[in-house]
């Protein structure tokens, strides 16, 4: 683990003014975050299996479930931003705790709903303090790792694949055995209460807190960098991450339903073939040390090619569970594993390190926005023009706008966290 670390250096500083940190401090951070990360994934994926048995509890249409499906992705989206601002100026720390906090409350309200729209408020809620766990988390590791980002990254969604994986199979089971599918919300968001607690007392600031400044002697290394958040690569950058967030989180909410009322798989196989996606989404270690390794805009552009040969082939070619399951997890590979692991990195290589914050924020906002209409963009197409139509569009196609986008990006202008070779 430590042999990833950017010790500090002169141009490096942690905002808490710790001395260098010890190889067990530092793992027992790493860890804890990247659990949380972990119960963040399983805390959201837990919905779509349970969403059928929703829908018919509550008698709502499929444009209200694809909504709540999705939907609570506008608060991450929200969220974005405001960690990210926050995550520059005050305590990553205290930020990822918070979110924990909100995020676990929202889910253990979510079984207590009513109807439609306190339910719609209360995903709302988790969403927002699982985006601004996100944004605080990527920026944090993304500074205390800044020369294996991409890695780094690839770790976080490593872990958040595992909690996709392991998400729907826990929340169907302990739905089963307790015959209800209210109980998986109780016990998840009591999980991340703990958890929460666990980063508050164990966690070292001097692991969230670090922040990458240049002195003079090293300006140069970063002269290629623009010089404001909001520049040619980032705002490219961001356009393609929203169109990931359209092509994923429409797969995400709406193929658990595709499999059930389509295809009429049966609960257990609706179950396998969403976890396959988590298991897919593993890959992202390969994915981010690819980041690192080679043009990263060139990488996304195969990434998306491919994620749109395997929408067109999920919707319109075999149907079998077996090719399902091939595909679910192709999916999890590409989409998750390739491309949000890429793209959450390379945005953050699109602005001078003491922006990182904002970058991991403004990625967060993209994608999430986009997240938040997917399910109801993918129900609406469903009623016109069928499952099939609407993957086709949406899953299948959708992407190759994601590579137009890339096409303005310049790689020279990006930050790799390696000094400047003069030419």
């Amino acid at each position: 683990m430590t042999d990833l670390v950017d010790h500090p250096r002169k141009h490096e500083t942690r905002r808490d003014g710790s001395d260098r940190l010890s190889r067990l401090a530092v793992c027992t951070a790493v860890a804890l975050l990247v659990l949380s990360f972990m119960l963040n994934a399983m805390d959201r994926q837990l919905f779509y299996p349970l969403l059928p048995s929703i829908r018919l509890d509550y008698g709502l249409s499929l444009q209200q479930g694809g909504l709540l499906a999705t939907g609570f992705t506008l608060g991450m989206a929200i969220a974005g931003l405001v960690a990210g601002y926050l995550s520059d100026r005050f305590s990553r720390k205290a930020v990822i705790v918070a979110s924990v906090v909100v995020y676990s409350l929202g889910t253990i309200a979510t079984p207590l709903a009513k109807g439609f729209v306190d339910m719609l408020v209360y995903r709302l809620v988790s969403g927002f303090g699982e985006g601004m766990q996100a944004a605080a988390l990527f920026a944090a590791l993304g500074a205390f790792f800044h020369r294996r980002r991409s890695l780094a990254m690839g770790g976080l969604v490593t872990a958040f694949g595992v909690g996709v994986f392991f998400g729907p199979l826990a929340g169907t089971a302990f739905a089963e055995a307790s015959g209800t599918w209210r109980t998986p919300f109780v016990w998840f968001g009591a999980a991340g209460l703990v958890v929460a607690a666990a980063i508050g007392l164990l966690v070292r600031r001097g692991v969230t807190e670090r922040a990458t400044r240049t002195a003079p002697g090293t300006a140069a290394d970063l002269a290629h960098v623009p010089d404001t958040l909001l520049n040619r690569n980032s705002v490219a950058l961001s356009v393609t991450s929203a169109i990931g967030g359209l092509v994923f989180y429409g797969f995400l909410g709406l193929y658990p339903s595709f499999l059930k009322m389509e295809l009429h798989f049966t609960v257990g196989q609706t179950a396998l073939a969403a976890s396959l996606v988590g298991l897919g989404a593993t890959f992202s270690l390969l994915g981010g040390w690819l980041g690192d390794s080679v043009d990263q805009r060139k990488l996304l552009i195969f990434t998306y090619l491919m994620v749109s040969a395997i929408g067109v082939a999920t919707y319109l070619g075999p149907t079998a569970p077996g090719w399902q399951y091939l595909l679910a997890f192709s999916m999890g590979v590409f989409a998750s594993g390739f491309l949000f692991t890429n793209c959450t990195s390379a945005i953050q290589r699109a602005v001078r390190p003491e922006r990182v914050g904002m970058a991991a924020g403004l990625f967060v906002s993209s994608y999430y926005v986009a997240a938040a209409c997917s399910g109801l963009l993918f129900a609406t197409l469903a009623e016109t023009l069928g499952w099939r139509g609407a993957g086709f569009w949406q899953i299948g196609m959708l992407p190759l706008a994601g590579v137009v986008a890339l096409l303005f990006v310049r790689s020279d202008q990006q930050h790799t966290g390696k000094p400047a070779v003069a030419g």
